[in-house]
């Protein structure tokens, strides 16, 4: 589908495919489904899903013309669902995941609430990353220390997610938490 991406084949292979699959170990280690949020063209939640056909994978994502996209690509472990992280259950799924969503603080703000406690958000992570902002961010929402694993962050969830979380659509990313 024109648009979900730019890159050449062999680049969305490197890029979107190998990856996508360095959070495979991370998640194994976390147990229950997991949630790609902000799925976009489908990178990590597809291969993700492909190289762990034991778990049930969400691909959550905003804009109705990627979901139409992700359905016809989502393998059979694989649901797609059309909406917003703040609009959805808190405390659900063993792991969040999210690649190039927003800024990582915003970006643990919209996946911690959606991990219930024992689970993890994992973010996939640039190098100008403020680790100390997503810290604190996670500390708000019942998250423990981050963890810098291969360029991936993870986010322990310690506690349920507090009262008045998440916030309304679009606060995040107005009023960062850190």
């Amino acid at each position: 589908m024109p648009g979900l991406t730019a890159l050449d084949l062999d680049e969305a292979r490197q890029v979107l495919l190998d990856d996508s699959l360095r959070a495979v170990t991370v998640l194994r280690e976390f147990a229950g489904p997991i949630v790609d949020v902000g799925s976009g063209g489908g990178a990590p939640g597809i291969p993700l899903a492909v190289s762990l056909p034991d778990r049930k994978v969400t691909l959550l994502e905003a804009e109705r013309r990627k979901c139409e996209f992700l359905e016809r690509w989502a393998p059979s472990n694989a649901r797609v669902v059309w909406g917003r992280a703040e609009e959805q259950e808190t405390d659900v799924y063993g792991v969040a995941v999210a690649k190039a969503l927003a800024q990582p603080p915003v970006a643990a703000e919209w996946c911690l609430p959606l991990v219930r406690p024992g689970g993890a958000a994992v973010l996939f992570l640039g190098p100008s990353a403020d680790i100390q902002a997503v810290a604190r961010v996670s500390e708000q929402l019942g998250g423990g220390a981050p963890q810098e694993r291969d360029g991936l962050l993870v986010l322990p969830k310690l506690g349920p997610t507090p009262r008045g979380f998440p916030r309304r659509p679009g606060v995040a990313r107005k009023r960062p938490l850190a």
